[in-house]
C-alpha cells in the first residue's frame, strides 16, 4: 500500500490516516490539516477562556486571609504570562465583570479582585455538587487505578486529574484518608513521591467498561448501526456532517471493528511484535482510554494530561496519535494553545449527552463567561435611557 502524503490528505480533505499505519507526515502537520469540527472548535473557543478563568477564580478562594477572599491586582500581573493573560490581568478581569469585581481598598493603598456574588453562587453549587457525589468519585477513582497494570498509580498523576474527574480539592483527606480500606498511600523509589494503590481486598473487583454497556444496549436496538456478529469487539463511531470519508478508510474501520477486544480492565497477556500483535495493543490503548475519558466529568481531558498514565497502563503508542488515527470517537482541539480532546459519543451540538451535577454547575460558569460584558453595557444603557 503507497504511503499517504500530507498533500493528499489535503486533497481528499480527509483526516482520517489508514488505522494501523504510519506516514511519513509529522503529528504537527496532521494537526494542521485535519477536518475541524465546527462544533468542538466553537465550544473550545468558549473554553480556552473558561480555562483561564478558573484559574483566577481558584487563586482567589486559596486566599482565606479576605472576607470574602481576594487578591491583589499587582498579584496578578506578575502572573499574566504564566497564566496566558496577553494583555494583563486588569484587562482580562474587566472583560468578565460577571465573574470578577475590581474594588480598591484604602487601608491598604491597592486594588484587589473578588468573585461577585454570582461567580460565588456557582463555585459553591459546583463544591455541593461534589461532596453529594462521594461515593461516585469513589468509584472513578477505583476504575482508575485498576486500569493500571499494577493496580496503583503516582499520586502526582491523579493530581493532574483531580478536577477532570471531579475529585474535592481536598481529596487526599475527603477520599483516600477516609477510605483506608480501599486506597493506600505508600512511598515511591523517587523523594516527595507517593503512589496511590488499591487494598489487597480491592484489587480482585471486576467492572465493566462503558462501551460494554453501549454495546448491550446497540444489540437491543431494532435499528441496530452495527453487525451484531461484530458487535462485541466494536466501538461507537460517528463523524461530523461535511466529512468525506474515503472508501478505503471505510474498509480499514470495519477491520480494526473486527479485531479482538481486550477490556481495560483485563489483563494484556503476551505482547506480541507482529502486525497483529500492534493492532492488538493499538485496540487495548483505545480501550483504555475511551474508558479514561468516560470517567471524566466532562468527557474530555488535556493530551498532555492523560499522557502522565501512559507508562501506568502500559501504554507503548503516542497517545495524541491515537486520537488522530480514530477521529470517529475522538476529536482532538488545539485551541488555547493546548491539544484538548473529546469523546465524541458523550457530546450532541456542544453539550455533554448525560449531564452530571457537577457538569452543570460548570456550564453556569460558562455561562458567565459568555455572557462577557454583554448585559453590562444592555444594563447601563438601559440605565441612561
Amino acid at each position: 500500500m503507497p504511503i499517504l502524503t500530507l498533500k493528499t490528505i489535503l486533497k481528499h480533505q480527509n483526516p482520517c490516516r489508514v488505522i494501523g499505519s504510519r506516514f511519513k507526515t509529522s503529528s504537527v502537520q496532521y494537526v494542521a490539516s485535519r477536518f475541524r469540527d465546527p462544533t468542538f472548535e466553537k465550544l473550545m473557543d468558549k473554553y480556552k477562556n473558561l480555562l483561564k478563568v478558573i484559574a483566577i477564580q481558584d487563586l482567589i478562594l486559596a486566599n482565606p486571609t479576605h472576607n470574602p477572599p481576594s487578591v491583589s491586582l499587582d498579584f496578578l500581573s506578575r502572573l499574566s504570562q504564566k497564566l496566558h493573560l496577553n494583555r494583563g490581568a486588569a484587562s482580562f478581569l474587566r472583560k468578565y465583570p460577571h465573574i470578577f469585581h475590581i474594588f480598591y481598598d484604602p487601608n491598604k493603598f491597592r486594588t484587589f479582585c473578588r468573585l461577585t456574588d454570582a461567580a460565588m453562587r456557582v463555585s459553591r453549587q459546583e463544591a455541593e455538587a461534589i461532596n453529594a457525589s462521594l461515593d461516585v468519585v469513589v468509584d472513578r477513582l477505583v476504575r482508575l487505578l485498576s486500569m493500571s497494570t499494577t493496580k496503583s498509580l503516582p499520586l502526582r498523576a491523579v493530581f493532574k486529574v483531580w478536577r477532570e474527574l471531579g475529585l474535592p480539592d481536598d481529596f487526599e483527606d475527603s477520599i483516600i484518608s477516609r477510605n483506608s480500606h480501599i486506597f493506600k498511600l505508600v512511598d515511591a523509589h523517587e523523594p516527595n513521591t507517593h503512589i496511590l494503590t488499591l487494598t489487597d481486598e480491592m484489587r480482585d473487583k471486576s467492572f465493566v467498561a462503558c462501551v460494554e454497556n453501549w454495546r448491550v444496549m446497540e444489540c437491543c436496538r431494532e435499528n441496530c448501526a452495527v453487525d451484531r456478529t461484530e458487535i462485541r469487539c466494536s466501538f461507537k463511531h460517528s463523524y461530523p456532517p461535511g466529512m468525506r470519508l474515503v472508501r478505503d478508510f471505510k474498509a480499514k474501520v470495519k477491520e480494526w471493528q473486527r479485531l479482538p477486544y481486550v477490556g481495560p480492565y483485563e489483563e494484556m497477556g503476551e505482547k506480541k511484535r507482529s502486525k497483529a500483535g500492534i493492532m492488538g495493543l493499538e485496540k487495548r490503548a483505545v480501550a483504555i482510554v475511551h474508558e479514561f475519558l468516560s470517567l471524566t466529568v466532562e468527557r474530555m481531558v488535556e493530551v498532555e494530561k492523560i499522557s502522565h498514565f501512559r507508562k501506568s497502563f502500559a501504554i507503548d503508542l503516542n497517545i495524541r496519535d491515537l486520537f488522530l488515527d480514530h477521529p470517529g470517537m475522538f476529536y482532538l482541539s488545539t485551541k488555547g494553545k493546548r491539544h484538548t480532546v473529546f469523546l465524541r459519543e458523550g457530546y450532541e451540538r456542544g453539550c455533554l449527552i448525560d449531564p452530571n451535577p457537577v457538569y452543570n454547575a460548570r456550564r453556569k460558569l460558562l455561562d458567565l463567561v459568555v455572557l462577557g460584558r454583554h448585559a453590562m453595557l444592555i444594563n447601563n444603557e438601559s440605565r441612561w435611557s
